[in-house]
């Protein structure tokens, strides 16, 4: 895991706890961490489920390219460093599970 002081998905600094982010989950043996503010990690894992993080949502650039990941950055990258907001799974998750 390689120390880096920014966000990988909003790009703001990072707190002096980050919340670990398996790129390929734990349950399918990924090993390959992110560090991302809390508020980060909930919304990813808000947005996908596991199988759509293994099959396709991998990376950083492919978190991206989704919508509503694309919207929460907007959202988020003015706020501080330790902002946190209650997350809730979107409507696409929600009927998937």
């Amino acid at each position: 895991m390689n120390a880096i002081s920014d966000c990988p998905l909003c790009s703001r600094p990072l707190p002096e706890k980050p919340s670990k982010h398996h790129l390929i989950p734990k349950t399918f043996k990924g090993k390959e961490i992110v560090l991302l503010h809390r508020v980060c990690h909930r919304q990813i894992h808000a947005n996908f489920t596991e199988r759509e993080l293994l099959n396709y949502c991998h990376t950083i650039d492919r978190l991206l390219e989704n919508e509503n990941i694309q919207n929460f950055v907007r959202w988020v990258k003015n706020k501080p460093p330790n902002f946190h907001v209650r997350t809730r799974n979107t409507a696409s998750k929600r009927v998937k599970s």
